[in-house]
């Protein structure tokens, strides 16, 4: 019997309701964290999320997402089908309760589903209640039924309406735009990482992804389909495609330990800097949590007791620490948990202390058998590991500098700092500016009440390439550190940051409207997410937006951002309109530079969003680092349609 004919429980009396609907659409930032983009494609994350549960349990292994005409979504799968019996409390079919009960779902029902994704356990019901209209069609038990609800209301009781030898459950839904004022247009990159994250993440399983709204240039819609054999192996080898390994072969730990599946693949590389995702039931844990404490625990021992067992460590003179080990490796950590404990920030930090234990076991065990069946490899990371620590000695003294010459410290703000009159830090901006000129330009255009402007020389250290110790020998990585007023961290997280300290709650990259300019954002960029990646979290960190051209006749001018305003503008105005094009900031004079691109009144700022994916970390490795070809492909892609911020 194959798992997709497993016999099954899962009935209308499966289905637990935990409580009321009405709530939702009051306050929908309680339940999808907000109303913007990242809200919107939340609701899609709760329906596949419904199907990667049955895939989960052994029912599905074919999950399709649709972008419609009208950017409406549709999801299908082929699991069994949401119950559609009469439910005994509820005295109405399952799929009603499931689809307008906040909180209901077989999720609850350990007899239905061992463990289950979804972060907040709200549910399809959530995605329900703030839609403008959502139709649920189930295949089941040979034959076809239907509900069609508006804003989170049936409008019908549920219809039997043909028969099928399919089955499975097929979901279409449009966002309402009175929750969703920003916008209710989906991205289909979004969507698609999304899905290719969670093919890696479940190996075997079909997912596709097809966009009706526009057609290529061969007048097909965009589509992709992801299957992943290897599952995390391959998901290490997709993350790593631009790093260089100094291993050939990824390390694949997969096992249970106190009855919590555990898989880990991963594998080091020649840069500096250590990268890893963790997962729980599906869920990007990007704030990490005891599976990933756990991990490096295992790691750390079983590394360090091969390494002095070797006795390659004997001619150093110092301690390895636990950072030195990580130097250099990209890892995933995948558990599945029955009943996750979910803290932090965001709510995607994992609180279950038995994790912890079950993790670092797996690991040690695993890890010590791959070391002892691969002596060759194990030299080459023991190797790696000592070069780690002797460049951490050497960072130490360059952080110590750092830490001496800040504003903490009594070193005072960086000589280039033209700095604001207000002390409240969530008052105060500053901007990053590219170059000498445009800084003088923008100190003399800018508001000094709450503006504060740090001219930057020329383009700083590409962080991606660079140990850490010159990282923070550079002199304008420095003056960042310095006139945020943030310090380094420990020598043990140097990524912590004293966020209480931080003196601006916005921080603007402004750079020119050309290549170089771009290169110069993507550097500062690169900077933030690798080494202050906190105040992007955090929602810190933006991106100013100058105009390309001027565009003036007689008494009437005004600024396009684009060549489709600036051609607007030229049929608006006729015979006799003169075009500037501005080159770089430097072009603008400072009341220019005010009106168009730093007055809060009309500029429009980026904020630089960073989505729990491995995307982020990929692109930024692909785009800063040493291989050419992945990069070449990237921007031939993306050429005209890509955006720094998400």
């Amino acid at each position: 019997m194959s798992d997709l004919e497993k016999p099954t429980q899962y009935s209308a009396d499966s289905i637990q309701a935990l409580e009321g609907i009405e709530h939702v659409r009051k306050r929908p930032s309680m339940y999808i964290g907000d109303v913007g983009p990242r809200g919107l494609h939340h609701l899609v994350n709760e329906v596949i999320d419904n199907s990667i549960d049955e895939a989960m349990a052994g029912h599905c292994d074919t999950i399709s997402l649709t972008i419609n005409e009208d950017n409406s979504i549709t999801t299908e799968d082929n699991g069994r089908g949401i119950p559609v019996g009469i439910h005994k409390k509820e005295g109405v079919s399952a799929l009603e309760v499931v689809m307008t009960k906040i909180g209901a779902g077989g999720k609850f029902d350990k007899d239905s589903y061992k463990v289950s994704g979804g972060l907040h356990g709200v549910g399809v019901s959530c995605v329900n209640a703030l839609s403008s209209s959502l139709k649920a069609t189930v295949y089941r038990d040979g034959k076809i039924w239907e509900q069609e609800y508006e804003k989170g209301e049936a409008l019908s009781t549920v219809k039997e309406i043909g028969k099928t030898d399919k089955r499975g459950t097929l979901v279409t839904f449009t966002p309402d735009k009175e929750i969703f004022t920003q916008t209710i247009e989906f991205s289909y990159d979004l969507l698609a990482q999304r899905l290719r994250e969670l093919s890696f993440l479940n190996k075997g399983i079909n997912l596709s992804i097809k966009d009706c709204r526009v057609k290529n240039e061969r007048g097909e819609h965009p589509s992709e389909v992801f299957l992943s054999k290897d599952g995390l192996k391959e998901f290490i080898r997709f993350l790593d495609e631009s790093r260089e390994p100094i291993i050939q072969e990824v390390i694949f730990i997969e096992g249970e330990k106190n009855d919590i599946p555990v898989e880990v693949a991963m594998i080091y590389n020649t840069s500096y800097m250590e990268n890893l995702h963790s997962y729980v039931n599906n869920i990007n844990t990007h704030e990490g949590g005891t599976h990933l404490s756990g991990f490096r625990r295992g790691l750390t021992s079983t590394l360090k007791k091969y390494a002095d067992s070797s006795g390659l460590l004997d001619k150093l003179k110092f301690e390895i620490s636990g950072d030195d080990f990580r130097e250099g490796l990209t890892a995933i950590v995948s558990v599945k948990v029955a009943e996750p404990q979910f803290e932090g920030q965001t709510k995607t930090k994992l609180g279950n202390r038995e994790v912890s234990s079950a993790v670092s076991q797996a690991v040690s065990e695993m890890l010590e058998n791959y070391l002892e069946e691969h002596p060759n490899d194990a030299k080459i990371i023991v190797e790696k590991v000592i070069l780690a620590a002797q460049a951490r000695h050497a960072a130490r003294k360059a952080r110590e500098m750092v830490q001496r010459k800040s504003i903490l410290s009594g070193g005072g703000l960086p000589g280039r700092l033209s700095d604001c009159s207000e002390q409240d830090p969530s008052l105060c901006e500053v901007f990053l500016v590219e170059g000498e000129s445009a800084g003088g330009t923008a100190k003399q255009g800018r508001d000094r009440n709450f503006q504060a402007i740090l001219p930057l020389k020329g383009k700083i250290l590409n962080v991606e390439k660079a140990m850490q110790h010159k990282v923070f020998e550079n002199e304008e990585i420095r003056n960042i550190y310095t006139a945020l007023g943030v310090t380094i961290g420990t020598e043990e997280d140097t990524k912590a940051l004293n966020l209480e300290k931080l003196r601006y709650h916005k921080i603007v990259i402004m750079c020119d409207a050309d290549v170089d300019g771009s290169h110069i954002s993507t550097l500062i960029l690169t900077f933030f997410f690798r080494y202050m990646r906190e105040l992007i979290e955090y929602g810190y960190l933006y991106i100013a937006t100058p105009p390309l051209y001027l565009v003036k006749k007689g008494a009437k001018k005004n600024y396009a951002w684009d060549d489709n305003q600036r051609d607007r503008l030229i049929k608006e105005y006729g015979q006799g309109t003169s075009v500037q094009r501005y080159k770089g900031l430097g072009e603008m004079n400072a009341e220019q530079l005010w009106e168009t691109t730093m007055d809060p009144n009309f500029r429009t700022l980026r904020k630089v969003i960073i989505e729990p994916t491995g995307e982020a970390d990929r692109i930024f490795s692909m785009l800063m680092g040493d291989e050419v070809p992945p990069r070449r492909e990237f921007i031939e892609k993306n050429a005209v349609y890509a955006k720094i911020d998400a």
